[in-house]
This record gives C-alpha cells, structure tokens and sequence, in this order.
C-alpha cells in the first residue's frame, strides 16, 4: 500500500515520505496563502479559490482569513456554513461540517494521531481519524477539537473547550475536557413575552 492508501484506510502513516501527499500539502497551502492574501473587496478572486482548495463546500458557505487546511478536498462543509478567522482544518481525514454551522475564531479541528512511542513518532508517523460536526452546531471562539471526533445535531460548544470525545445532539457542551451542561429545550428559544414569536 502506499502512504496515502494508509492514511484513507485509517492506518498509520508517514506523512513526510510520500511525493504525492508532500505535493497535495503544497498545492492547499499555495491556494489558501493566495486567498489569505487577497484583497477583501475581491469576492470573486476569493470564490474561485475557496472553489479550488475546498471542492466539496456547499453553497453559500463563508469562510474568514486567515484559513488554513493540509489538503482541502478532505474537508466537507454543509450550505449556509459560517467559519471565522483563523480556523485550522487538519484533513488527513475526512473534516465534515454540516449544514448551517456557526463556528467562532480560533478553531482548531485536528485529525492527525502520533505514537506515543518516541522512536515511533521521530519516524514521522501519524494516524488520522475523521472529525463529524453535525448540522446546525455552534462552536464558540478558540475550540479545539481532537481525531474521532462526532458532534451531534443542534449542539452548542462552549469557547475554549477541548472537545476529546464524542457530543451528543441539542446539548451545550463545555470545558477542557468538554462535558455536556445540559440538554437545549424550548426554555432556550428567545421569544416575546406578549406574543410568544421570535424577536
């Protein structure tokens, strides 16, 4: 198998050894230094390429520089998504992002696994494993999230948690490491007193 046969298969890896993965890493980060750099007023220059480097966003997704990822084309973002500023998608595997998402500066969403063995990791190897963020999902500002990670539907993330294992949906969620709060109930709908229709 190849390096990159391994890393779609879920099996350990060496990122650095393999001419086609090192080229792929090179092409992302070539597209998102251009879209980094261009200019605010230029949505089209930007839109074409987001197009480039994310081939399986949805329509209607906005994304704030600065934007980074290690491949892109691993990354899957649902329509109506918002990304902040300076948000990190490591995709060695799939990133998956669903519909309607907010998600706050500062995030981090990394699927890259390494030994715990020093000899093992100094040779440079890794295990990805896919990160699954539901739709509709708030992540607040500067929220880690580690490999494997599933976040269910609705769910809310509290700023600066750690999210290390798996969330369940229409919950809030908080902390290092992140701990479900509580349930989201109609309690949370934000309405009028007077006539019970939203503000």
């Amino acid at each position: 198998m190849t390096e990159r046969e391994k890393m779609e298969a879920g099996l350990w890896y060496d990122a650095n050894f393999d001419q086609d993965l090192l080229k792929e890493r090179k092409e992302a980060e070539t597209l998102y230094f251009q879209f980094n750099q261009a200019s605010p007023k230029d949505a089209k220059k930007k839109e074409e390429l987001l197009k480039e480097l994310l081939p399986n966003r949805e329509e209607n997704v906005d994304i704030l520089p600065p934007f980074y990822t290690d491949y892109g084309y691993n990354c899957r973002i649902g329509e109506g998504t918002f990304i902040n500023h300076n948000a990190y998608l490591m995709d060695g595997a799939p990133v998956t992002i669903g519909k309607h998402c907010f998600i706050g500066p500062n995030c981090g969403m990394y699927t890259a696994n390494h030994p715990l063995n020093v000899e093992e990791r100094n040779q440079g190897l890794e295990l990805a494993q896919p990160i699954t963020v539901g739709d509709n999902v708030w992540i607040g500002a500067d929220v880690t999230i580690l490999p494997g990670v599933t976040i269910g539907e609705g769910s809310v993330i509290g700023a600066k948690s750690l999210v290390n294992k798996d969330i369940p949906a229409n919950v809030i969620a908080v902390g290092n490491p992140c701990r479900v709060v509580r349930e989201i109930t109609e309690e949370d709908r934000i309405s009028s007193a007077e006539n019970g229709t939203l503000l």
